[in-house]
């Protein structure tokens, strides 16, 4: 009996969000109240706003706790390795999630954990703001310094890539539309209990 409602519970945690509320923010945290309050916290740490790590999670992995990078193919059909160690909702990379763990003292964290990934990259994007400047309403920025790296944005290796300019204008426009639609809700949101489960 208490295995059984282990993998109940289990099964609970992982499910993902049903695939036609992705588009809409209050739809999202609806389905997942413990994710609004899990972001609410993060984002009363670090500042700036919710729409801009839930469009970057959007971007990366549609919100999938497991995803990784497509493998490459060999002579087309046969997989080969994985082009990074991206992993989780953020496609966080190995050793910048070190970095993170490192810096707010805590080994514990997990990639496929939506409220650690959503603080993960509350942290990158403070630390975006804080090393190149960029306001942190300015969402395309924030996405190609997430994608090139604080270092490789600083270098402006962004500029010759017209996919990756049009992917950040994507993440732009979402975390627009996802904004406007929080101010909808959040007074909604703000009422919810999480409940037990």
């Amino acid at each position: 009996m208490v295995v059984l409602f282990c993998l109940a519970l289990t099964a609970c945690a992982t499910k993902p969000v049903t695939s036609s509320k992705v588009e809409n923010l209050c739809h999202i945290f609806k389905e997942k109240p413990k994710w609004y309050q899990a972001a609410k916290k993060s984002t009363a740490r670090w500042g700036g706003n919710i729409q801009l790590p839930m469009s970057i999670i959007y971007q990366e992995s549609t919100f999938k706790r497991d995803a990784r990078p497509k493998r490459k193919k060999i002579l087309g059909f046969i997989p080969g390795s994985r082009p990074s160690n991206a992993y989780g909702y953020a496609q966080a990379l190995t050793g910048t999630w070190g970095d993170y763990e490192r810096e707010i003292g805590n080994s514990r964290k997990r990639r496929d954990n939506f409220a650690d990934a959503f603080d993960f990259i509350q942290w990158y994007v403070n630390k975006t703001q804080q090393r190149n400047k960029v306001s942190k309403w300015d969402y395309d920025a924030h996405y190609l310094n997430y994608h090139e790296g604080q270092g490789g944005y600083a270098r402006g290796t962004y500029k010759s890539k017209k996919w990756l300019l049009n992917t950040a204008a994507r993440v732009d426009a979402r975390a627009t539309r996802y904004g406007a639609q929080l101010v909808t809700c959040k007074n909604e949101l703000d009422s919810m209990k999480t409940g037990w489960f």
